[in-house]
């Protein structure tokens, strides 16, 4: 057996005469496995990434059960928005006594005024656009928590000293923390996760594996005639099937191991260039020891059982290589049950209502998409078969294809339907961002927000102390209260905002604006305004606070809020309530200034950075900040997305190339012969474009109507509109006609070499 094995070696990276070809076979299959490897590898590490963040997120956990004999740590959570595209997460703590718990990643806790912040906050601060983010910070940074102390890399995190009275008289929402960790009770994915990860890994996958087992049985002819000839040598037909398996183990062994190189490489790198600003440690992207045997073993595996498989209907002989004349008909029940199967689970959610997402949706559409995924590719050779068949005449280039289609479509077809996987997977991916993204809120801004940029939402206990800080900042001319209430009339509730004429201009476009005046927004669906007395609530530190009654006053404007999840609420001034006490409630400060507004908001945070988290600075038009992050994701999916479609698209690509290759090897004699009977080069290369071609065509309208059918009752789950981003789809088939014409171009000069007359007389 060693001795086979050894043979298999010798001809993997020699072969004679034809170690050109041995050698281009074995760089193929090597980059084919090397691909597949670096695929798989990170997705089996993602389950020991998120396992690794969720077991630190346990152990970062605050406990506030009271325990014997602890002084608790007094913790106040508090989040800074609007700074930049995050929320940086701030826990002030104090300690009540000298055995008060330390959180884990600091060696001490943080004296009062004194700022620790998470490696990805330090370097935030660092970086050039640091300055808008120091200036909103409250203290000053001493320290960085370590890698203990977080749950992920990208945490934006902090731990701010302040004095215990300052917590205490934060009341009930403040707390009181006796240790720290809880206990770990493991991670799993959810169906929702299961949905989405299952057909990505399916579109990235399926082509990967097409290009592994058509590179393993390139220059199979010359391989077949080799075997042969060690058949006249003696060996019987058990030792060739070993030296066939050694020989693509070769290639195996070294994908595998440049695979795992790469992925070693690729972690490191990975840490700090993920899209959508996700941030890793490298020690957490590890893939778990048992998947990663398997992974060695069936990596490699598929690449010897794809050239065994190959000889399945070949028999070698001493003499020569005889393979079976008549080609068995495919077996369609099998194929269509797979594509039966995944169009029954996506209908099953049809008896789910719109936007009714539960567990079992999930699971049936994970499930189902798999299916249908994997059913349409199975059954793209089988409808090529069939259509074939049936096409007759026609120029003689379109004649040479269909009938090298009607003798063997089937491999040409198993590449192909590396594409409809890519197209369909592409078709859903895009149709779900699109969708999410057509339903970002066109939003129109208020006028008012241009002449009040900034605000400072505070409490009504805080409200006279942020109004003089912040006139004392640089850039302010003037602080404009207002502070949110609801009106009850009965059952039914709203609720509106009370201000003078600045603040409520930047909440809708009102119009002439005087003291006295009440504005109605109206909502999407149309409505009347109040009318009568309504009770005025206030809501503060958690809980709701009763006012006075108020009555309506007959001068109320309707007026359009502009967006359409808005309205149904009251916009009043001070004068339209006549010296009514208002309930205490959250106030929001609107700031008006000169200059650039970014400068105004920070100088205003750093004026107000001493009343910590009961003052939060952030922009008046916040819902723009929100609209820019979410447009920004969505620009961001898309990217990734054409990113890893035309990667796929090129793998198929290189499968088509070396399928070509193969063809025009395996038919040189041929090829010569028409050439030199007189069929122009021409007409050669156009047959070959067509026997390209037809599969590619029937692929793309399956993989159209595939994908389609996955994306429609994931949206409907969802309770979103469907919509087709036509750009991108029209630059994918663009980009599959491109592949099919550089494929086609790249095998020109070959067609020509074996079609020469000196080729020819020397068969």
């Amino acid at each position: 057996m060693m001795r086979d094995l050894a043979l298999g070696l010798r001809l993997a990276v020699g072969g004679g005469r034809m170690s050109g070809a041995a050698l281009l076979r074995l760089a193929m299959t090597a980059f084919g496995i090397a691909l597949a490897v670096a695929v798989l590898l990170p997705a089996a590490a993602v389950h020991h990434l998120t396992g690794a963040q969720a077991e630190r997120k346990a152990a970062i956990a605050q406990v506030t059960e009271p325990r014997a004999g602890v002084a608790p740590l007094l913790a106040y959570n508090w989040y800074l928005s609007s700074v930049g595209d995050d929320f940086v997460g701030i826990t002030a703590v104090a300690a009540t006594g000298a055995n008060s718990p330390v959180p884990p990643g600091l060696s001490r806790l943080p004296a009062p005024g004194e700022l620790v912040v998470s490696p990805e906050l330090a370097a935030k601060l660092a970086s050039p656009d640091g300055g808008s983010l120091k200036a909103r910070l409250p203290g000053h940074v001493v320290g960085r928590i370590s890698r203990e102390g977080v749950s992920g890399a990208g945490d934006l995190t902090a731990f701010y000293g302040v004095p215990a009275a300052q917590i205490e008289a934060a009341g009930a929402e403040g707390r009181k923390i006796y240790a720290f960790g809880k206990p770990y009770t493991g991670l799993g994915l959810s169906a929702i996760m299961l949905g989405a990860i299952l057909p990505i890994a399916a579109v990235l996958l399926l082509p990967l594996l097409i290009f592994v087992t058509t590179a393993s049985r390139m220059g199979a002819a010359q391989r077949e005639r080799r075997l042969a000839a060690l058949r006249l040598i003696g060996l019987d037909s058990r030792q060739v099937k070993r030296v066939a398996a050694a020989e693509s183990l070769v290639g195996a062994v070294i994908g595998l191991v440049a695979g795992i190189g790469f992925f070693a490489l690729l972690r490191t790198f990975v840490a700090g260039n993920l899209p959508f600003g996700l941030r890793i440690f490298p020690e957490d992207f590890v893939p778990a020891w048992p998947l990663v045997v398997v992974i060695v073993l069936l990596v490699p595996g598929l690449a010897v059982g794809s050239a065994l498989f190959g000889l399945r209907r070949t028999i070698v002989e001493p003499l020569g290589v005889v393979r079976q004349g008549k080609p068995v008909r495919r077996r369609v029940w099998w194929r269509w049950a797979l594509t039966l199967i995944g169009v029954l689970l996506l209908a099953a959610t049809l008896a789910l209502d719109r936007g009714e997402g539960d567990t079992a949706g999930g699971v049936a559409l994970a499930a189902g998409s798999v299916f249908l995924l994997v059913g349409v590719a199975a059954l793209l050779p089988w409808l090529v078969e069939r259509l074939v068949e049936r096409l007759h005449g026609g120029s003689p280039s379109w004649q040479l294809a269909i009938r090298r289609l009607q003798l063997d479509s089937g491999t040409a077809s198993r590449v192909v339907s590396g594409l409809v996987v890519v197209l369909a997977g592409t078709i859903l991916i895009q149709g779900v961002i699109t969708s999410l993204g057509g339903d970002i809120k066109q939003y129109a801004s208020p006028d008012g927000v241009a002449a009040a940029p900034v605000r400072v939402r505070t409490t009504a206990a805080h409200e006279a102390e942020v109004a003089r800080l912040v006139s004392a900042a640089r850039g302010v001319t003037g602080t404009h209260p207002a502070r949110t209430v609801a009106f009850r009339s009965g059952e039914k509730r709203g609720y509106g905002v009370v201000g003078d004429c600045v603040a409520l201009k930047t909440q809708a476009n009102i119009g002439d604006c005087a003291d006295g005046d009440v504005f109605y927004l109206v909502p999407a669906g149309g409505g009347a305004a109040p009318t009568g007395e309504l009770q005025l609530q206030g809501y503060s530190h958690g809980r709701e606070t009763s006012g006075p009654e108020w009555t309506v006053p007959g001068n109320v404007r309707a007026v359009q809020s502009g967006d359409k999840a808005a309205g149904d609420s009251l916009l009043v001034t001070p004068g339209a309530l006549g010296g009514l006490a208002l309930p205490d409630s959250t106030v929001v400060v609107y700031v008006s200034g000169t200059g650039d507004p970014r400068a105004l908001t920070d100088n205003v945070a750093r004026a107000v950075n001493p009343l910590a988290w009961n003052a939060e600075v952030g922009n008046s038009d916040y819902l723009d900040d929100y609209r820019a992050r979410d447009q920004q994701m969505m620009e961001s999916f898309r990217a990734v997305l054409l990113t890893a479609s035309l990667f796929v698209l090129a793998v198929a690509a290189m499968s088509l190339l070396m399928l070509s290759i193969e063809q025009i090897s395996e038919r040189r004699r041929p090829l010569a012969a028409l050439s030199a009977a007189g069929v122009p080069i021409g007409v050669l290369a156009r047959g070959s474009l067509w026997q390209t071609a037809v599969p590619v065509v029937v692929g793309v309208v399956l993989a159209v109507a595939a994908g389609l059918g996955l994306t429609a009752p994931i949206l409907r789950l969802a309770d979103r509109p469907m919509i087709i981003d036509v750009p991108v789809l029209l630059a994918l088939a663009g980009a599959t006609v491109a592949a099919v014409l550089l494929v086609t171009g790249l095998t020109m000069p070959l067609l020509r070499q074996v079609t020469r007359l000196d080729t020819l007389r020397s068969e």
